[in-house]
């Protein structure tokens, strides 16, 4: 179907009476002509089908192969490849889910935090957007400023978790940034496991980590350091 609407349109064909043409003429060829068209050598309709390879495929895509995300490029020559090897239906299926876990990745990844200040000066880092895990820890480390923030710091997990170890490691170095220039920090609505992970190596976060029955529970992945390499 791609094929005859590619010799549709390049035969002039826009309106909606060339579609219905084209549609009409299949049919005629399929009821009435088979016994001719399986006179055509097999050797002619590979000819054609090349053609209509080579009229189909869009060439103006290496052009823009460095201009665009590399996750597109990615799709775009993976469905390529699986087109030639299978077909176009496995190609668009596969083109799908390749994109849709490119998309649920760079979204995961964008992690946000929401600044205010408080009346009694402190400012609040309201973490939400995604999870904080191997993959988002260098967007989370840039949100920090602790050389030009205030002398009161506090990071809210309220719409966020930390979900890895790396997410963990990333959280306790920023916290001692903050702790080594002699300001004051306070981590609120974190798991108890992110707690317990924590303090396990700086028993001093004992005091900078504040509990609350808003906290949430769930658990966090310490195995993942060989997914990082």
């Amino acid at each position: 179907m791609i094929g005859q609407t590619v010799i549709n349109i390049n035969a002039g064909g826009r309106g909606r009476l060339s579609g219905v043409m084209m549609s009409l003429t299949l049919l005629v060829f399929l009821l009435f002509t088979d016994q001719y068209i399986e006179q055509v050598p097999i050797a002619a309709l590979v000819g054609v089908m090349f053609m209509m390879v080579i009229e189909t495929f869009a060439w103006s895509s290496f052009r823009i192969l460095g201009k665009i995300p590399k996750s597109d490029a990615l799709v775009l020559i993976i469905v390529s490849v699986v087109t030639v090897i299978f077909d176009l239906a496995i190609a668009v299926f596969v083109g799908v889910i390749i994109s849709a876990l490119v998309f649920a990745w760079e979204s995961a990844k964008r992690i946000r935090a929401r600044k205010s200040i408080k009346k009694d000066g402190t400012k609040v880092y309201e973490i939400w957007g995604g999870p904080l895990f191997f993959g988002s820890v260098t967007d989370f480390n840039m949100k920090f400023d602790p050389k030009n923030d205030p002398d009161r710091i506090e990071i809210d997990f309220i719409e966020a978790r930390v979900q890895d170890h790396s997410g963990i490691e990333a959280l306790r170095g920023i916290a001692n940034k903050y702790l080594d220039l002699g300001k004051e920090i306070k981590l609120t609505h974190l798991s108890p496991e992110c707690k317990e992970l924590l303090i396990r190596n700086n028993p001093e976060f004992d005091t900078i980590i504040e509990s609350s029955i808003e906290d949430p529970r769930y658990h966090i992945a310490t195995d993942l350091l060989d997914a990082e390499v």
